[in-house]
Order: C-alpha cells, then structure tokens, then sequence
C-alpha cells in the first residue's frame, strides 16, 4: 500500500493505492481518494494521540484488502501536526528498526540504478553503478512501476532547483554520447543544442522501454512521470560551483544536534488496566490482535459515544507506547 501524488489544476490531489502481482508482472489499483487534504481523515483525540478515520479503512475494505495498523501510520504521517510528529518520531524511528534481511539478487532497471546511485551519493560517474549496495534497490522488489515512480518523485524531493539539469545528465547518461574529458564533470561546456538532441532522444528511448513500463501502458503520450524530467532539464540552469558554500553546508550538517522533548511512560501494570487486560495477555498479543483490542476500547471511551475524556486520552497514549514494542 502506499500513497500517489498527482498535480491536477495547481493542487496536489492523494490517492491510496496498492501494487499486486498479475502473471510476470505488477499492477496497480486505487484503494482509497483522499483529495487534496489528506489531514481531514487524521483525529486528534488529545495529547499526543491520533487515529485515521475508520471511513478509509472501511473503503480499503471493501475493495478486499486488509490495511495494517503500521501502513495507515506510514500513510498518513507526513500529514500529522508538526508538533506531535516531532514528539513521536524518536520512539517511531526505533520501532521501524528491523533485523538485516538476508541479501536477494533483484534485476532493477538501469534507469533505476543510475538515479538511487545519484540521489544517495551525489556521483555522476555511471561505471560506479555496479557497486551500488543492493540494499539500496531492496525497496523496489515487488512493486509496481507506478509505486516506484511514486517513491522517486519522494526521493527527488532532496534535491535543490539547481541539481536538477545535473541530476537528468547523469540518470539518462547523457555523456556517453560525447568524447570530450570534462563531459562527465563539467557537462556546462558542451554544445548545448547537442546535448538537448540527445536529453531528447533518451527520454523517447525510455519511453518505448517496454521492459521499463512492465505492467503499466505507457501509451502513446510521454508519461507525466517523463514529463517531470523533461521540466527539470528544460527549465533550469546547471549549478555554478562554489567551495565556500559547499563548505559551510558540509559544517552546518556535521554539526545539527536533536533532542526529543520528553513524553509520557506508562508502566506495565497502568496498561493493563488502561486496556483492561492482564500483562501476560498484553505481551503476547500480535500487533494486529493488540489493534482489535485498542479499537473497542477506543469505541467504548470515546467522549462523543458518552466515554471519559481522560481515559480515553490515556488509552491513546498507552497504545502508541505498546504498539512500538510490537515487531
């Protein structure tokens, strides 16, 4: 499950969709249309509480799909209030902590490689992509060509106005096409008109890619997800280098130091009780058993079914604290 962006007349308009397998290849399917404000279906019982409006879960019901409790988190975390997404996120970066998975091969695009090569280490030098970790194109196995896209679009969010005509010379290998020793490093010197014919005739290559587009019709229209390239090489200018900046930026980031406010802790036994349940049966409920039980409660304490506002706050707070132990 995961979350499309798609801009539609200036706006940004969300959609919860989900990559499955079909034959040798992945589709996509829409769950869920959160239009243009996806915070609507966040509430905020008190403290540092939330939960997602059943609403979602129910049309992803009905779909025939079972959303997790960690996948709505996922989902919807960038929309939290800034506030209580500062205050949880220590104890959410440690609960995501998973063991090493045991290495799989996984035949990624080329195309792929070349921009998590880019996006993780900044290098444009294309024989470095055959040490890329394959941890890093872990993330793309079993999903569809729309998800991956959709998870680039996040990815290239790091990058800087000025970065983007680099970044599309490097991840189309724009300087195979020229013999001259600066094209790899200084592409600024090189016959622009030449370089646009060839940025040009990449983008239509990748286009007719019908390895590339496995499980999604490409048609006969550049794709938006092309299209997005196309406005980052056309529109923008390469950086002027500057050492000074560079490193000042380089400083800055070696030295940014967080420290999480403290939050409330509750102990074993307050829980048990808050959930009316024993510390045996709490700790060995699975995650999705221990969500079942936080949703009656939730249902049973809610102020607006007549329930006690401060337990109800607590309960919140008790599950966010037990959840994260669950793995």
């Amino acid at each position: 499950m995961y979350l499309a962006r798609k801009r539609c007349s200036g706006k940004t308009h969300y959609t919860i969709r989900e990559s499955y397998r079909d034959a040798d290849s992945y589709l996509c399917r829409d769950l869920f249309e959160l239009g243009t404000d996806p915070e609507r279906f966040i509430v905020y019982p008190g403290g540092n509480a939330f939960y997602i409006d059943a609403a979602v879960e129910d049309g992803i019901r009905s779909l025939g799909s079972e959303p997790a409790p960690e996948d709505m988190e996922n989902l919807f975390w960038p929309f939290l209030k800034s506030d209580i997404r500062r205050k949880l996120e220590p104890f959410r970066s440690r609960s995501r902590r998973r063991p090493p998975e045991a290495p799989q091969s996984f035949d990624a695009h080329i195309f792929d490689k070349r921009r998590i090569h880019f996006l993780k280490t900044g290098q444009t030098d294309p024989r470095a992509l055959g040490r890329v970790p394959a941890a890093l194109l872990r993330p793309f196995r079993d999903k569809s060509r729309d998800e991956i896209e959709q998870s680039f679009m996040e990815m290239e969010s790091i990058l800087r106005p000025r970065d983007f005509k680099t970044y599309t010379y490097a991840i189309f290998n724009l300087q195979q096409f020229f013999h001259q020793r600066f094209a790899k490093d200084h592409p600024e010197f090189l016959d622009p008109d030449d370089v646009d014919g060839c940025f040009v005739e990449e983008v239509c290559r990748l286009h007719r890619d019908a390895s590339f587009w496995a499980g999604m019709d490409a048609g006969d229209r550049l794709s938006d997800y092309l299209v997005r390239y196309a406005v980052m090489y056309f529109d923008h200018d390469y950086a002027s280098q500057s050492l000074a900046e560079e490193t000042l930026r380089d400083f800055i980031n070696r030295h940014r130091h967080y420290r999480p406010p403290p939050s409330v802790v509750f102990r074993m036994e307050e829980m048990a009780a808050i959930f009316g349940s024993s510390r045996e049966a709490l700790k060995q409920m699975s995650r999705r058993d221990l969500w079942r039980l936080y949703r009656r409660k939730a249902q049973e304490l809610h102020p607006d079914k007549g329930g006690d506002h401060e337990r109800f706050v607590k309960l919140n707070e008790a599950y966010q604290q037990l959840e994260r132990t669950k793995h």
